[in-house]
């Protein structure tokens, strides 16, 4: 799916080359969480990423022409499963991913399925797929599972 916009930045369709930048941006993003629950393993959160990459299911944010974030909705059986929802340390709080979630939730809403996805126990990000209609489904000392029902 590609979208352009107006705000300097892009989704486009994510290629199978792409899963080294992913991979990357991923230990960035991911490390100060996982270091907090004493999870992180150098090779690990790389790794972990390069075996679930699905580049047909996955798109890439661009910013000012250059590689800044991922999402990956993938369908599942009960509908879409959020994941590997990662942007540039220096492009948070600019309102891009929040953008980039109300479009995937419009999709969703459009085709009238649930979406689902985990985040870190203590995540930040938590907050903001709350604000979107996230709702916890269950947990465990590690992830918080979450849905949103379609429609909401």
């Amino acid at each position: 799916m590609s979208v352009p916009t107006n705000r300097g930045w892009a989704l486009r369709p994510a290629d199978p080359a792409d899963v080294e930048q992913v991979a990357e941006l991923r230990a960035v993003v991911m490390r100060p969480d996982l270091e907090r629950l004493g999870r992180y393993d150098e090779h690990r959160v790389r790794q972990r990423l390069r075996d679930i990459f699905a580049a047909e299911h996955t798109s890439v944010v661009v910013a000012d022409g250059v590689f800044a974030g991922c999402v990956t909705l993938r369908p599942v059986e009960s509908g879409w499963w959020l994941e590997n929802f990662y942007l540039s340390p220096a492009l948070q709080g600019r309102g891009i991913g929040t953008a980039v979630l109300r479009g995937l939730l419009e999709r969703a809403d459009a085709a009238g399925v649930d979406v689902r996805l985990d985040v870190l126990q203590g995540s930040a990000a938590r907050q903001l797929y709350e604000r979107h209609g996230f709702t916890l489904e269950r947990e465990d000392p590690i992830d918080v599972f979450m849905v949103r029902r379609s429609g909401v």
